[in-house]
């Protein structure tokens, strides 16, 4: 399978090395932002989108939650990546020389402890394969980057630390994004994920819930986010295990309707096989 999938980052990007993995056989298309990956697999100028959404160390990923629900688009499938940190500088650097290491602010404090003790100091950066790049252009032993082993293949850098997370097991989620959906029921696990806001009545949220619990389905997720800044708008995001066609998944989320108003499944997508 072929085709051409957008990522937010630049080339050696942690959502590039999730595109290498998820889908080996597309061209990875690197993109600013993530509403870029969004318009642009909107626009059909490529085929799927590549999203990070969470962090095992980090947490949720700022705003790609809010911007699911309307981008218009589906989760057709999810890649767990194990997101090792590796300190990159400049050939023939070596790691007591380096004063500074650039990195997404989400990769930062991934790595926190390492860099601590070695009073390297933090720096952000708007992607940490643009960090490698301008490390390799700035040819300064002092300065060193914070990526992927991919990066330093791809700006000629050495890899003067591996594997510095503070986590072992460090991860990253992502979400393969499409034009059209597909609910086709391609594994014996699935993911089923939707959004939702709650009718303003007393306990709404906890007869919302209710349903899950009486019909044995495991939710896996539940986040709730403001709506157009107001602190009385509540949206939330929920991943479940199961099928809508599942007979127990069809009633609790005949019952999810009843109390809830803007129900909207993004995507019915396989379980990877890293889930836990």
């Amino acid at each position: 399978m072929t085709g051409r999938i957008a990522f937010q980052g630049e080339l050696g990007a942690y959502s590039h090395q999730a595109c290498a993995q998820a889908r080996p056989g597309f061209t990875p298309v690197p993109c600013t932002t993530f509403e870029d990956v969004v318009e642009m697999t909107r626009a059909g100028e490529v085929d799927l989108g590549m999203l990070a959404v969470e962090n095992s160390t980090y947490g949720r990923v700022a705003d790609v939650h809010s911007l699911l629900p309307k981008a218009g688009l589906h989760i057709v499938d999810e890649a767990f990546v194990r997101v090792h940190v590796n300190l990159l500088g400049v050939r023939g650097a070596k790691l007591d020389e380096v004063r500074e290491a650039h990195g997404h602010v989400v990769i930062l404090p991934q790595c926190a402890q390492f860099l601590r003790e070695r009073s390297i100091r933090g720096v952000v950066s708007s992607d940490n394969a643009r960090a490698a790049r301008e490390v390799a252009e700035a040819g300064n032993p002092a300065r060193a980057a914070l990526a992927s082993e991919l990066a330093a293949e791809i700006y000629g850098l050495d890899v003067l630390a591996r594997h510095i997370e503070d986590q072992a097991n460090n991860t990253t989620r992502f979400l393969v994004m499409s034009r059209t959906p597909d609910h086709s029921r391609r594994a014996a696990r699935m993911i089923t994920t939707f959004t939702f806001r709650v009718r303003n009545i007393p306990a709404a949220l906890y007869k919302a819930m209710g349903g899950f619990a009486t019909n044995g389905v495991n939710m896996t997720k539940l986040e709730s986010y403001m709506v157009g800044g107001s602190f009385t708008a509540t949206e939330f995001y929920a991943d479940i295990e199961g099928h809508p066609e599942d007979a127990h998944v069809a009633r609790a989320l005949e019952e999810l309707r009843y109390f809830t108003t803007n129900m909207n499944i993004l995507g019915v997508y396989p379980a990877d096989e890293s889930r836990v």
